[in-house]
């Protein structure tokens, strides 16, 4: 694609008022520093709050972000009312970038800027790396997750924590599946049948929680707690 006019950045979120504020706040860097290099660049920030009984709002009010509510209870759903609302905003502001993380992560600050570089470059999807914080995580359980992934340029790892893609890619192969876990990888695996222009890059690691109480059944807290048994 060209570079995009827009870029929305899609977050789902069940119950989450403790972490969403470090990413919500590393998300706002990551616009600013994309406005600075854009300034004629439309963003905005879109929280689908999946099930919430927490104040998971008060935080998206308060940092000044667009909550989208789901009664879906999944996230694969929740994901895709979230490029759905991102779509109807973008409306005929031109082509759009779908950026994809989750509420317990933390976003670098040139993540949106790298993504848009690499979209302008014909980039479809980019695939972006997530590393646990090593705070909560054992020493064994840390290195044993390390052992198992590879960080750099090339890498074979698909996160919803670190994904971006055009919305015409999304649209061309049906967009995010209702399922309650492995939604993402089912989309790349999708996107990368369909022979659009993808790369997977170690240059935007995005840092996430280690908590082992998974909001997503067989997701990434379930996956850190099989590796600490």
């Amino acid at each position: 694609m060209s570079a995009p006019s827009a870029v929305a950045v899609v977050v789902p979120a069940r119950d989450e008022e403790v972490l969403l504020p470090a990413c919500l706040e590393s998300v706002r860097v990551a616009r600013d520093a994309l406005h600075l290099a854009h300034p004629e660049m439309h963003t905005e920030v879109f929280v689908v709050l999946d099930v919430c009984h927490d104040d998971t709002a008060g935080v998206v009010a308060r940092h000044g972000v667009r909550a989208v509510t789901s009664r879906a209870g999944n996230v694969g759903a929740a994901r895709a009312l979230g490029v759905e609302t991102a779509a109807e905003w973008a409306g005929d502001r031109g082509a759009l970038w779908i950026a994809s993380t989750d509420a317990d992560s933390v976003v670098p600050p040139h993540w949106l800027l790298t993504q848009v570089r690499l979209a302008a470059e014909g980039r479809d999807l980019v695939v972006g790396t997530v590393s646990p914080r090593p705070v909560d995580l054992s020493p064994e359980v840390l290195a044993a997750w390390h052992a198992r992934h590879t960080l750099s340029d090339g890498h074979e790892h698909v996160h919803g924590a670190n994904l971006g893609f055009s919305l015409d890619a999304y649209l061309h192969v049906g967009g995010f599946a209702p399922l309650p876990v492995h939604e993402d990888v089912e989309l790349v695996e999708a996107m990368r049948c369909a022979s659009l222009d993808w790369v997977a890059t170690g240059a935007i690691a995005v840092t996430t929680s280690g908590r082992r109480t998974a909001r997503a059944p067989l997701g990434f807290a379930s996956y850190l707690e099989g590796l600490g048994a």
